[in-house]
């Protein structure tokens, strides 16, 4: 009987051993995942001291908060963000991407900003301004009063929802191949898009389709034919067969 105590004490003390390193290899992570991401935003941070000027303008992230009016009303969710709608101080309507916190190393973020930042072209959406706060980001966008493309042809008919007609759908198929013929031979560095899919493409008040949603995009060189890419780029049932396939040969940057 008088070993019971002492066993329940070396329970105890065994209990906070294990406890103390459980904690010690947690702090351990938290720590690395803390330097790992302060060493990414320094890098984010130099790229845009070093390519600002061909960036739109830089919000705080109060400044965004009011933009989208404290985002009260979602418009959509992307796969790196929700999506709100958002008016400027001059009274334009404007959509705000948020994109999630603590995720990814803000590869995406630049990736997206930088893309769009290079392009201007009818078929392709324009950036207005981006935030990149410590882990807070946040891309605005000019606002697509008809929303996705994906809307008119997959969700249910019903009263608030337009059925299209040929010559409307015809004008928005015959946008999406402009915008991906300005984005593979018009811009000065090529743009892959990599994830055009209805949902990506936005519609404009008069249905004019315009490309959105860079976040997995590559950029090319003009000389280059094809590329090789390295991991899954886009979404399933919407992906180029070469990058499943290789036996299909290399990914085209452009139409032969």
């Amino acid at each position: 009987l008088h070993f019971f105590p002492i066993g329940e004490h070396l329970f105890t003390v065994g209990l906070l051993v294990l406890l103390y390193f459980r904690e010690k290899k947690l702090w351990y992570k938290y720590l690395r995942f803390w330097e790992s991401n302060a060493e990414d935003h320094q890098k984010v941070e130099a790229f845009l001291e070093n390519y600002g000027s061909y960036f739109p303008k830089r919000y705080n992230y109060s400044d965004i908060k009011r933009i989208a009016g404290r985002f009260r009303s979602k418009l959509g969710l992307g796969g790196f963000g929700n999506v709100y709608s958002g008016s400027l101080r001059n009274g334009s309507q404007v959509a705000v991407k948020v994109l999630n916190e603590l995720k990814g190393s803000g590869e995406d973020f630049i990736n997206e900003a930088t893309s769009i930042s290079r392009t201007s072209h009818v078929n392709i959406v324009s950036l207005v301004g981006f935030c990149f706060e410590g882990h807070k980001r946040a891309l605005v966008y000019e606002f697509m009063p008809n929303g996705s493309l994906e809307k008119f042809i997959y969700e249910e008919r019903c009263d608030r929802v337009r059925q299209l007609g040929w010559p409307i759908l015809f004008k928005i198929a015959l946008g999406i191949a402009q915008g991906l013929e300005y984005l593979h031979r018009g811009c000065t560095t090529r743009i892959l898009h990599f994830d055009i899919k209805p949902y990506n493409i936005l519609l404009d008040d008069n249905f004019c389709p315009k490309i959105s949603n860079f976040g997995v995009a590559k950029l090319c060189m003009e000389q280059e034919s094809t590329v090789s890419i390295l991991g899954p780029r886009g979404t399933i049932g919407y992906i180029a067969p070469e990058i499943v396939c290789r036996n299909l040969g290399g990914l085209l940057s452009r139409p032969d």
